[in-house]
């Protein structure tokens, strides 16, 4: 079984390959604004340093949210026209279940923390469980200090992680109990994708292509504008 993960969910598109073996290859990038130019190139780069054909792939794994809408309805749009494609099921996973999953082995709360722009951040609390982790909260939408409330009345120690989290230190750095993880880790992986999917393609929990939806929380920033613009 070979799976391909896409995740264009935040500002860093990436792709992964991978099956029983773990995952054979993978690609990341940051350029502005340029989802859509970048996607195509990069599947087709991971496939050939797997040394795969594309019609090898059995499942197409992708990032459903929440994160920038643009990134997100080009990385769904386009793993499902693939999937379609190849005629092979998908599976979907959050983003904010991606990067908790990339920490997955502290032993303290974990706090994924996406960048949504407009001065708020996606959010959810996980706990490590043997094998992974487990969702105790969210996902939620609001201001960075949602987050920091939440922490502060568990009053235990947490691990933050996500671009979110790195983009509102002042928020953050006064909370002793908080440590906000590396940079590296700031965006979800399509490598983490990939292994949480096989998990679940062991269980044959994959759907139809057309029963994937992008997970949004929000409004896209457009039509927020729109609405204002028609209220005021």
């Amino acid at each position: 079984m070979l799976i391909l993960g896409i995740d264009t969910a935040t500002a860093q598109v990436s792709c992964a390959v991978g099956g029983h073996e773990g995952v054979l290859a993978s690609s990341h990038s940051i350029r502005a604004r340029q989802h859509a130019e970048t996607l195509t190139p990069a599947i087709a780069f991971t496939c050939q340093q797997a040394r795969i054909e594309l019609s090898e792939v059995s499942v197409v794994a992708v990032d459903l949210g929440p994160g920038l809408f643009t990134g997100l309805r080009v990385g769904v749009a386009s793993a499902k026209a693939m999937a379609h494609a190849l005629r092979v099921p998908m599976i979907g996973v959050s983003s904010l279940d991606l990067l908790a999953f990339a920490v997955r082995f502290t032993p303290r709360l974990i706090g994924a923390v996406v960048d949504a722009r407009r001065g708020e951040v996606y959010h959810a609390f996980y706990r490590q469980v043997p094998g992974g982790i487990q969702r105790v909260s969210g996902p939620a939408v609001g201001p960075p200090d949602d987050v920091a409330s939440e922490v502060l009345a568990g009053g235990e120690d947490c691990l933050l992680v996500g671009d979110g989290a790195l983009r509102y230190p002042e928020v953050f750095d006064g909370l002793h109990q908080v440590e906000v993880a590396d940079a590296e880790l700031a965006y979800p992986s399509a490598s983490s994708l990939v292994m949480l999917a096989h998990a679940r393609a062991l269980r044959e929990q994959w759907v139809k292509p057309w029963e994937i939806e992008p997970l949004y929380l929000r409004k896209p920033d457009a039509e927020i504008g729109w609405i204002t613009r028609e209220s005021s």
